[in-house]
């Protein structure tokens, strides 16, 4: 996907809900990083892009994931039990701060990169350490003797805590941190049945089909099915990524791993993703609904299907684009002299960067040339600036005229 880089020296959802409290420690949900076309049937992950994967390193031991807004250990601490993982995140100062924790299940899968094998990272961000999987915080609900962990082959699982080495085991279990950048917003309920057949995850924004088919499929006639479902009005349904589909496995129950306003019924069902294994394309990867683990199968077994919808622009058919929100963060933050402002766009007429200081006066106005479709990036050297609070604006005026807005906030320390 194309990317603008540009370089600039500055002179200067209301609805009634249903479900638990969450917090959003994500702001975004990234894409699984697949980019590779197997099929000529519409539909399959790749036709899509949301949330591309987008990294920066901070040159001190740790990453900041842009989609989601976390901070991650770049070198993972390396293989021990459950219990030194939790002593390790309590006892760590990295990067000059001291608040890391284990990752939620969901966060942890987030990073995996699903184009990549053993491990399944972006290892110009990750250092491969060559673990085996990585500690998460979440315990199996039904089995205390199993923690949720992520692996280098890009699954997540409940696995028993003594297969580590330190156990006693055989494999590497290794301990990888985050922090979260600002306080989670707390969203008062997680799941809003929109009584249309169809569920919102307040969390992601992504709606829902509520009821999981009751014929299965096999992963071409699944791809099929989504492409031309209509519900509740919409036609845009499509077959979730793997990312998307474990997103909303609720671990902290089982038989099924769902939240009870869908309707997906008891038992084991496998539930297709649009997710391809890419070292070994005649398989896909699937979510098992009993426990909410991921792995993949052969595309010719018949599986279940809920549909998804939300948030997309495509990728190869230009009939079916849709206009995705503004995506913006500005990283490092707080910054001493450069700043970087991540932003995605599609089908822009213009765009530009305005940045204001808290009276509310205008420090700098730049309309920007040669942007792209997709991920953009602007590069602003900061040095000239008196250190305090600034406000950022990109203003987008699309093809059809209409505008949009993102803004955001950046701290400057000398």
């Amino acid at each position: 996907m194309n990317r603008f880089i540009g370089i600039v020296c500055l002179a200067m959802i209301a609805l009634p809900v249903y479900g638990q409290i969450v917090s959003k420690t994500m702001k975004h949900l990234p894409d699984t990083g697949d980019t590779t076309g197997y099929t000529s049937t519409f539909g399959e992950d790749n036709d899509f892009s949301i949330f591309p994967p987008y990294f920066v390193d901070n040159g001190n031991g740790t990453i900041t994931d842009t989609v989601t807004g976390l901070m991650w250990q770049k070198s993972d601490a390396g293989e021990m039990t459950i219990e030194n993982a939790r002593q390790y995140c309590d006892t760590l100062m990295l990067g000059g701060y001291t608040d890391w924790r284990l990752p939620s299940a969901h966060e942890g899968f987030s990073i995996l990169n699903l184009n990549r094998l053993n491990p399944a990272l972006d290892t110009v961000f990750f250092a491969n350490n060559h673990a085996d999987y990585w500690w998460s915080s979440d315990m199996d609900i039904s089995d205390t003797t199993k923690i949720w962990v992520t692996n280098a082959g890009g699954g997540i699982g409940n696995h028993p805590r003594s297969e580590t080495i330190s156990a006693g085991g055989v494999k590497k279990f290794h301990t990888r941190v985050v922090r979260d950048v600002v306080t989670p917003p707390v969203v008062p309920l997680h799941f809003t049945d929109n009584g249309n057949g169809t569920i919102t995850d307040n969390l992601t924004t992504l709606v829902w089909q509520k009821n999981l088919i009751t014929d299965t499929l096999n992963w071409e006639q699944a791809l099929n099915y989504a492409d031309t479902l209509s519900l509740a009005g919409y036609s845009d349904w499509r077959l979730p990524n793997i990312k998307e589909l474990q997103s909303i496995a609720d671990l902290t129950t089982s038989n099924p791993a769902f939240n009870a306003l869908f309707t997906i019924g008891t038992g084991n069902k496998s539930i297709w993703s649009s997710t391809t294994q890419f070292n070994n394309p005649p398989n896909a990867w699937y979510l098992n609904s009993l426990t909410g683990i991921t792995t993949y199968i052969s595309k010719t077994k018949n599986l279940y299907v809920l549909c998804v919808r939300g948030g997309v622009f495509v990728t190869n058919q230009i009939n079916q684009t849709t206009k995705p929100e503004i995506v913006s963060g500005a990283f490092p933050n707080p910054v001493t002299n450069r700043l970087t402002i991540n932003y995605y766009q599609h089908d822009a007429l213009s765009v530009k960067l305005v940045i204001g200081n808290t009276a509310g006066f205008k420090v700098f106005e730049k309309d920007i040339v040669g942007f792209a479709d997709g991920p953009n990036q602007f590069v602003l050297e900061t040095n000239n600036l008196p250190e305090g609070i600034y406000l950022y604006s990109i203003e987008l005026v699309g093809q059809d005229k209409a505008i949009q807005k993102f803004s955001g906030k950046f701290v400057l320390v000398k």
